[in-house]
């Protein structure tokens, strides 16, 4: 499983924000459509009806939100020795972002968890909602990026590659 840009690969399955689990929301890309996932979005927007896609509310990564991220770590930690377990803050679920896939019936707005804990850098969210903008430029582009995608998460191993990684990816996708 690899973070890269708005992206999360895990083997051959491609996702628009974290991966979810259970009936956490969440936005998968298949060869068929764009798929919303969790509680009260389950659907499937076919391709064919995909006019565009679209991604809003995306933590950019920035210095203060790295500091405030170590900050809340810190004190979660001190928080968690000092005081009795069961005890102190509750652990904050991660940020949501706005997927909004557009359809000759309409815009349908899917939700899905943040996979950056400090946010994207903003070459990675721009290259990556280019790419999401290439998924609905015909089939033949779309399964050619799909494609590739899926096959760099089944061979690749190991954790999310490192930013300039990432953007040179992101990059190649979109060749």
């Amino acid at each position: 499983m690899a973070m890269v840009g708005l992206f999360w690969i895990a083997e051959g399955d491609v996702y628009v924000g974290a991966k979810p689990s259970g009936m956490a929301p969440g936005v998968r890309l298949t060869p068929e459509g764009v798929l919303g996932l969790g509680d009260g979005q389950s659907s499937l927007h076919l391709w064919e009806d995909v006019r565009a896609l679209t991604v809003a509310d995306v933590p950019v990564k920035t210095l203060m939100r790295q500091v405030g991220a170590a900050k809340d770590m810190a004190i979660g930690t001190l928080l968690e020795l000092a005081l009795p377990s069961g005890i102190g803050p509750g652990v904050d679920a991660p940020a949501l972002m706005t997927v909004s896939v557009e359809t000759p019936e309409g815009t349908h707005e899917l939700s899905t968890y943040v996979a950056a804990a400090v946010g994207y850098s903003q070459t990675e969210v721009d290259l990556s909602r280019t790419l999401l903008t290439r998924l609905t430029a015909g089939a033949a582009t779309l399964n050619t990026t799909l494609a590739a995608m899926s096959d760099w998460g089944r061979a690749w191993e190991g954790g999310s590659p490192r930013r300039a990684e990432r953007e040179e990816l992101l990059r190649k996708w979109l060749d």
